[in-house]
């Protein structure tokens, strides 16, 4: 059935083992799908061959230990602290293969890997990018943050019409190959902001960043932030939860 996606929850896991989960599921959708074709199937098109059945996409929530990690257009310049200071603080680093600048992630933030095959959804990945920052921006509405968008720049911020007092609270960088998605979304819950300071965020140096604890005031239940988050995107996407 076309639509269909297993949920994961990772709980905390290192960077680089979950890139490779990422890229363990991404590949397969990709031969699967180059086997249909080569079968002359659709893209939705059922089969009664389990070796030609639509690949199943994935959705993976995970919190990371402290890493920086640098997109294919990125700049290696923002990076702005030391190899020393990072090795320090216990900050690990990677230049990965999605869209997107340099972020960071951490504890108290929540990371979300859509794998999708976006030929049973929609093929437009700029729909793909609003329809995710679209989730996010409901999701901080649950918990009384006004969000919104910027022309021009991707991601989720509070007070987007505010000019510099505008702060990024959720950034988004992702890959897409023969319309399967992955990397993807990382939202600032009760996260320690001060670790930005380590970097120019995904290279915008006049905005700051901010977290739901930060526009709140107190610490975010994190489960309920991953059970809303997951809730608006199932809604957006029409998608079938099978996990």
């Amino acid at each position: 059935m076309p639509g269909q996606v297993a949920v994961r929850d990772l709980g905390r896991m290192d960077y680089k083992p979950c890139w490779d989960l990422q890229e363990s599921l991404f590949q397969p959708m990709i031969q699967a799908k180059i086997a249909r074709r080569n079968a002359g199937l659709g893209p939705q098109d059922p089969s009664d061959d389990p070796a030609l059945a639509l690949p199943t996409s994935h959705m993976l929530l995970v919190e990371h230990p402290h890493v920086l990690t640098l997109g294919k257009s990125g700049e290696e310049t923002h990076v702005v602290a030391s190899t020393e200071r990072l090795a320090e603080l216990g900050v690990a680093y990677y230049p990965i293969n999605r869209g997107g600048d340099i972020t960071y992630h951490g504890p108290g933030q929540l990371v979300g890997y859509p794998i999708l095959d976006l030929d049973q959804f929609f093929t437009d990945i700029h729909r793909y990018l609003r329809t995710l920052e679209e989730a996010v921006i409901r999701t901080c509405a649950d918990w009384g943050v006004e969000a919104g968008r910027i022309d021009g720049l991707t991601g989720v911020w509070v007070e987007p019409d505010a000019g510099l007092k505008a702060r990024k609270i959720c950034a988004f960088g992702v890959k897409c190959s023969r319309w399967v998605t992955m990397h993807g979304l990382a939202l600032n819950v009760n996260t320690d902001l001060a670790f930005f300071n380590l970097i120019v965020p995904c290279g915008i140096a006049d905005r700051g960043v901010t977290s739901l604890a930060q526009e709140t005031g107190s610490e975010v239940d994190m489960a309920a932030v991953k059970a809303r988050l997951l809730a608006h995107l199932a809604e957006l996407f029409a998608w079938q939860r099978i996990a």
